[in-house]
């Protein structure tokens, strides 16, 4: 008598629980082998920080292979490259050839299946920033996203060698913040940023951002070492902001604290801002002899990603790339 036929002797409740105890053994198999998107593939057999980072490895020895099969891609995967959803397989897929070497920074999050990276490859033999996310569920990988930035000003390429050992220093054991209190932290820098105001965000003094590799904020350039006038990368970050040298960002979407290391501090973070750039010319405070500003551009937009580090319950070090995308693009996730 097969399990199908023995069903006939139960009724009611009894047939019901048969059913579904039956529905578990068979999704308990299947799981074991789930058909992903290249084929038959072993699901990953671990899920900790160790795991999400050679599960980031492997995916960019793939890359460069230009064969996505090594990856458990699930079924019905989501893949985004620079706000363009594509079919695993193509954009960096067909154009990636070299895979980070020393600049690169890890932010894996066991507890919510995601990992962030931020490092230095080859396309085409030539050197491009990118920033990666992946996310993990029951051992597949069901959405990567990848941020491009190209075309890389050669002044700031010394910045984009080696990670500042600050980032990659490990927290003390006694001295880590939870993870809540960590991504929290990294959320409040985008209110500070919108709304201009230095004050809404827990910045070290010693607080250093770059972007693109550039020195943006606390770079110790003196003013006659830099193209820009006056010199807002020489202030701190809090003051920075506080200038309101950045108001001509109208809007940040799709804000997304999507990974945190709590061993390290470290918080990833994608966002897109939006420039109508209405206005040209706006008001900037707490520079002596500076009253405005003018940016002469036209409307634009940029995705971007910030790697945050996070301990004492302020932002030390900040890690930023993005590229120029058309105005009021779409986030790819739509």
């Amino acid at each position: 008598m097969t399990c199908f036929s023995a069903l006939k002797s139960f009724t009611g409740v009894r047939r019901g629980f048969l059913l579904a105890l039956l529905a578990l053994v068979f999704v308990g198999g299947a799981f074991a082998q789930f058909p992903s998107r290249f084929g038959t593939r072993e699901p990953l057999k671990c899920m900790d920080r160790d795991c999400l980072i050679g599960l980031v490895d492997s995916y960019f020895k793939a890359l460069v292979a230009h064969d996505p099969s090594g990856i458990p891609f699930a079924m019905n995967v989501r893949f985004v490259e620079n706000v363009d959803a594509k079919p695993v397989g193509e954009g960096l897929w067909q154009t990636a050839s070299a895979a980070p070497s020393t600049f690169k920074i890890y932010v894996p999050d066991p507890e919510v299946g995601e990992v962030g990276f931020m490092g230095m490859m080859e396309e085409r033999g030539k050197p491009v920033l990118i920033a990666l996310r992946l996310k993990v569920l029951d051992g597949f990988v069901v959405e990567a996203e990848h941020l491009l930035a190209r075309d890389l000003d050669p002044k700031n390429m010394k910045y984009l060698q080696t990670v500042r050992p600050a980032i990659l220093a490990a927290i003390p054991e006694k001295e880590r913040m939870k993870r809540y209190e960590i991504a929290g932290v990294a959320y409040s820098y985008y209110d500070a940023l919108i709304m201009d105001n230095g004050f809404l965000s827990p910045m070290a003094d010693d607080c250093t951002r770059r972007e693109n590799g550039s020195p943006a904020s606390n770079s110790g350039i003196p003013d006659n070492e830099t193209d820009e006038s006056p010199n807002y990368s020489a202030l701190k970050t809090v003051d920075q902001f506080n200038t309101n040298m950045m108001d001509y960002i109208d809007d940040i979407d799709n804000v997304r604290v999507f990974a945190v290391d709590t061993s390290t501090g470290l918080a990833f973070g994608f966002s897109h801002f939006r420039h109508g750039m209405a206005k040209r010319v706006f008001p900037i405070y707490n520079m002596p002899g500076v009253t405005t500003r003018e940016m002469q551009m036209p409307a634009f937009d940029l995705p971007a990603a910030h790697v945050y580090k996070i301990s004492g319950g302020e932002i030390h070090e900040i890690e930023a790339m993005g590229f120029l995308a058309k105005y009021m693009a779409p986030s790819g996730w739509e």
